[in-house]
């Protein structure tokens, strides 16, 4: 745990029913041409139309990036900038899931900075200038991206996912509406809520775990396990959904100030190589890695025994963290969550890549936060275990 410790959030945080709404006054605020960075399917979900109509009451022109249609590439970046340079924008918005606000977080500090986005990656090049304004406002509750100092951004000549982090890549402004994630079907559900679970666990767990991101964590993951499954089988239902948002939000803002760990480390290289979307490859490897990581952090998860059954109270801390680990692998099984065979990827391609895919992990320096701080062969390792993992009774192998 850190003993001296910084804790960074947006300037602002509009959450709840209809927050959505608060877009205008505080584009209006901040400038007087908005580049609203989306995709095609908000845009099919009038979520695109509805923010322009926003901006308008407040008197702001907007003009539109769409091309935002996977996982966010150093391409994305490039053309929606140029559209900001020549349109002359000077606040963002970013609208959709984690993949439009962490582009829009590129173009913002790219703007008012230059250079190429990849310079930023391990802090090689500094942000020295104030980024022009952004406005987060996420549609999915899992990436916790509109709370976070982070970018991940794909460099499409090397297909190595850059994990960019600095302060000042923080969206000024995030706007988490619950009501805009009632049109997530349920396998982005899934992916997402996963995603936010493993935000707040790897955050619990981190090395660079601090109080502040302690209680966020612990809150996040109550409202996670209590409200994950019931979105994933009824989108429909509000309450759920509005917990769910909020709780991917504590998670953001606890894992951007403690870190991520092994998880996050190891499905940056699978989403670059296999294209298989962020969310997803965490849910991949979550249960996997905690068995790898348990005799470390024992203490702490069985802290979250609790979360999964009250009766958890009574057991010791080995079972409760045996507890922990197995509630995770049945949740996975219970949202249809695959392994890395079940999505479809070549079995000779995944292990041609596994050397490569294990020191980019390494690299990317959120391995060295877990609690068991693992070697390159044990990353290949856990690869090898995670393509064909079975959520309902593999272990991984304890050294």
């Amino acid at each position: 745990m850190e003993n001296n410790a910084v804790f960074r959030t947006p300037q602002a945080i509009y959450y709840g029913r209809n927050a959505f709404e608060k877009v205008g006054k505080e584009a209006a605020a901040k400038g007087e041409k908005a580049l609203i960075i989306s995709d095609k399917v908000m845009e099919s979900l009038c979520y695109v139309s509805e923010c322009r109509d926003l901006l308008l009451k407040e008197k702001i022109e907007s003009v539109i990036y769409l091309g935002v249609e996977s996982e966010p590439t150093d391409i994305y970046v490039s053309e929606a900038l140029e559209l900001c340079m020549k349109e002359k924008c000077n606040v963002v918005i970013s609208l959709g899931g984690g993949s439009c606000i962490d582009t829009a977080k590129a173009v913002a500090v790219v703007a008012t900075n230059g250079a190429y986005i990849g310079d930023y990656m391990g802090g090689k090049r500094l942000v020295e200038h104030k980024p022009i304004p952004h406005i987060s406002i996420p549609t999915t509750a899992g990436t916790g991206s509109e709370a976070t100092d982070a970018t991940i951004i794909t460099n499409t000549s090397n297909d190595v996912k850059m994990m960019i982090k600095q302060p000042l890549f923080m969206p000024d402004v995030a706007i988490v509406d619950p009501l805009l994630t009632i049109s997530s079907p349920k396998s982005v559900t899934a992916a997402t809520g996963v995603d936010a679970l493993s935000h707040a666990i790897e955050a619990y767990l981190s090395r660079r775990a601090q109080p502040m991101t302690d209680m966020l964590a612990l809150s996040a993951i109550e409202k996670i396990v209590k409200n994950l499954k019931v979105s994933y089988e009824d989108g429909s239902n509000l309450v759920a959904r509005e917990e769910m948002s909020i709780g991917s939000l504590q998670a953001g803002m606890a894992f951007t100030n403690a870190s991520v760990c092994l998880v996050h480390g190891m499905s940056r290289p699978i989403g670059a190589l296999f294209h298989v979307p962020h969310g997803i490859s965490n849910a991949m490897l979550l249960p996997a890695v905690l068995d790898y990581s348990r005799d470390a952090c024992v203490d702490r998860l069985a802290d979250l025994a609790i979360f999964f059954n009250p009766n958890a109270i009574h057991l010791s801390k080995e079972e409760s963290a045996d507890l922990t680990v197995s509630s995770v692998k049945k949740l996975c099984l219970e949202l249809d969550i695959p392994n890395l065979k079940g999505w479809g990827i070549d079995q000779a391609d995944f292990k041609a890549a596994i050397s490569k895919m294990a020191e980019d992990a390494l690299t990317s320096g959120s391995p060295q936060n877990n609690p068991k701080v693992p070697t390159k062969q044990e990353i290949e390792e856990l690869y090898h275990i995670c393509f064909s993992y079975n959520f309902r009774a593999e272990k991984t192998i304890r050294h």
